[in-house]
């Protein structure tokens, strides 16, 4: 995790001491229900509650005691009798380390991913906003970043907008999928510790139960959930690179916001550059690097292994903290972008009436020539608007091959044409207003 890319909120989440109480929560509530079915003592598991709810379980001691130890449960059981005293040797009957650790990693990626939600939620609020104010604001739409015909900004933003509705689903799907619980014992037979335990467990901690855990989750679990936050990732730079084509000085028909004493080059005091959504690019290559250890995890050795404790101790608080970053550093860049209509008319305007040649030449179909003809004429006449020769309509005007009335040709060069529909696709993405 990188400072730096980083919100407090989400930070906490993977801090050693959140990670202690998770993992004494899980142990106190397993002794709870242990004590319901007569397994401890029901003192032991009251006094293991009001010795340990408070506590701020000390991380430095931990990490001392797993030097000798080289486990980290044992040296977190250790250091939790250190507080509680003899009702500690009742904690852990029958459970295996897997029991917690999978089930705290449970928890705390079904937290993180609220907050996931939280930020999705804030980018798609940005972008209603901002795609509503521009509903009607003509611009040149592109393919292969050549202009093509004329769309609107609202509609661009609006194609954004139904894309993180989608992501705001894999989201809710991911966390329904990996918030569940595991308290199942050695090879996951509940040999020594009764499925009741888990049932309870479970409850408490916000989760479902493991249907079948091999002592482990199986992580085809996570895999899923890795992936969905990958393509989360990848929404985010789809829309970064598009503010960052946008902002090409040569187009420049949008841009982040420049606060007053920003600097843009240590050298050219002229710059201004997109380095928020040129650091959103980054971030969503960092996110995405967790996606292949993920799958790789999948396949542990027989009923488990710890191959991928490693790879989850980095995977999960990284690539959680930096989409939680990203989403909120893109909502805020949606919020203030400076969006500039009057560059995008003249942009449209670059290519004297090339965007509207389809039009052109369905009329002439409609006409009665050919396909075929009609295409040639019409691309003809374009490249000679390419060479900057003149202006589209008037070679057309020209051209005995076009046989459309000079009214009729004239009407079909109306950037209205192109917004007919708008509303029909607003109502689909916002609903009906």
């Amino acid at each position: 995790m990188i400072s730096r890319y980083s919100r407090p909120e989400a930070v906490a989440l993977w801090s050693q001491e959140t990670k202690y109480s998770i993992w004494f929560e899980i142990e106190a509530h397993a002794a709870t229900k242990m004590a319901e079915l007569g397994v401890i003592p029901t003192e032991a598991a009251q006094a293991l509650w009001s010795k340990g709810k408070d506590v701020v379980w000390d991380a430095d001691r931990i990490d001392e005691i797993e030097r000798t130890t080289k486990h980290d449960v044992i040296a977190f059981l250790t250091h939790v009798s250190e507080t509680a005293g003899e009702e500690a040797r009742f904690l852990h009957q029958g459970m295996t380390s897997s029991d917690v650790l999978d089930t705290c990693f449970a928890v705390q990626l079904a937290r993180a991913t609220d907050l996931l939600l939280g930020g999705v939620d804030r980018v798609l609020a940005a972008l209603e906003t901002r795609a509503k104010e521009h509903k009607y604001t003509v611009t040149v739409g592109r393919s292969h970043g050549i202009h093509a015909e004329p769309v609107t900004f609202g509609l661009k933003l609006a194609g954004y907008h139904a894309e993180f509705q989608r992501a705001r689903r894999r989201l809710v799907t991911a966390r329904e999928e990996i918030a569940t619980c595991a308290i199942s014992g050695a090879v996951g037979t509940f040999a020594n510790v009764d499925p009741a335990v888990e049932d309870y467990v479970a409850e408490k901690m916000g989760l479902a139960v493991e249907p079948v855990s091999t002592q482990v989750i199986p992580r085809d679990r996570h895999a899923a959930y890795f992936a969905a936050l990958g393509v989360v990732a990848s929404s985010i730079e789809r829309l970064a690179t598009e503010i960052r084509h946008l902002q090409r000085t040569e187009v420049l028909e949008a841009e982040e916001f420049f606060d007053k004493g920003q600097k843009g080059s240590s050298a050219m005091p002229h710059k201004r550059n997109p380095i928020l959504t040129e650091n959103l690019t980054g971030l969503a290559r960092l996110v995405r690097s967790a996606v292949t250890p993920a799958m790789e995890n999948v396949a542990l050795w027989h009923e488990r292994d710890i191959s991928h404790s490693s790879v989850e101790r980095g995977i999960g608080p990284d690539a959680t903290i930096h989409l939680d970053f990203a989403l909120h550093r893109l909502a805020g860049v949606v919020e203030r972008l400076n969006i500039y209509p009057e560059n995008m008319q003249k942009n449209l305007d670059r290519l004297g009436g090339l965007v509207f040649s389809q039009r052109v030449m369905l009329a002439l179909t409609q006409a009665g020539v050919s396909r075929e003809d009609a295409y040639a004429a019409v691309q003809e006449n374009a490249m000679k608007v390419w060479r900057g020769e003149g202006r589209f309509i008037d070679f057309l005007k020209a051209d005995d091959r076009v046989t459309l009335p000079a009214g009729d040709l004239e009407a079909l060069f109306d950037l209205g044409y192109h917004t007919k529909h708008v509303d029909t696709v607003f109502r689909r993405v916002f609903g009906a207003e």
